[in-house]
């Protein structure tokens, strides 16, 4: 009966759309909450499209009652969730040592909306997660994110058993690795700012009477700002590093 209501041809398509939809709702680029959920639609429409030859002989045939359908339908949601998941995880990392920044230079209190994240974040998170996403288009690593998705077909298998334990090792794996990012992101401030307040303390006992506060505020932002505009070209070329080395292993060889 499912044969007769769903052709084969549609019900590939269906498979492949659910499971490029579901990880285009999270990649950065793609998912961002100020892009038309149409147009992301659209887009994932798309790529199925594109890909359906390469990747149609792959999927399993149509199972036979509603309820495979539905578990099946369910599996490919989840897997796109995952891949998408990795690549929103690591962008956090930006906003992780940001706030991080933001709290050595004096700077936590002025929060902005960050665009990335959908929620309010430091300047110095939201300016840094804006220029990555820059970076990310410009250097084409979008394309290796999309990638991931096509090539996943040959590591999770439509209609197999999900490798729960495995995927909760690697998102555990992932955070880990956006907190580091983080804060190697931020260690250059931190550095800086310990030996900063390190000196202040030795003033303020020196000299008593001197207003260390007045002083040391404007002083703590200025320098903040110039180790940012130094440092700046290092935390983006180490983040992209760290963000290749998550999503290479599930691009497959050209």
């Amino acid at each position: 009966m499912l044969a007769e209501l769903l052709p084969a041809q549609i019900f590939a398509l269906l498979l492949i759309f659910v499971r490029m939809g579901t990880a285009l709702m999270l990649m950065p680029g793609f998912g961002e909450s100020y892009i038309s959920s149409r147009v992301r639609l659209l887009l994932a429409l798309m790529v199925s499209l594109v890909i359906h030859p390469a990747v149609a002989p792959s999927l399993p045939a149509l199972p036979a009652s509603p309820m495979a359908l539905i578990l099946l339908i369910f599996g490919e949601a989840f897997i796109g969730l995952f891949l998408g998941s990795l690549a929103r995880i690591l962008m956090s990392a930006l906003s992780i040592g940001g706030m991080m920044i933001a709290t050595v230079t004096g700077l936590a209190n002025a929060l902005t909306s960050d665009p990335t994240a959908a929620q309010q974040g430091s300047i110095a998170g939201s300016f840094l997660s804006t220029l990555a996403l820059l970076i990310i288009l410009v250097l084409d690593l979008h394309h290796l994110l999309l990638r991931g998705v096509i090539d996943s077909y040959q590591l999770f298998v439509p209609g197999q058993p999900l490798l729960t334990g495995d995927l909760s090792q690697m998102i555990t794996r992932v955070v880990a690795k956006a907190f580091l990012l983080g804060f190697q992101i931020a260690s250059p401030f931190i550095a800086i700012g310990l030996i900063f307040n390190l000196g202040l303390g030795l003033l303020a006992r020196l000299m008593p009477q001197m207003q260390v506060f007045f002083i040391a505020i404007p002083l703590q932002i200025l320098i903040g700002l110039a180790v940012l505009m130094i440092a700046l070209p290092a935390i983006m070329g180490w983040f992209i590093s760290g963000f290749q080395d998550v999503m290479l292993p599930f691009v497959g060889p050209l």
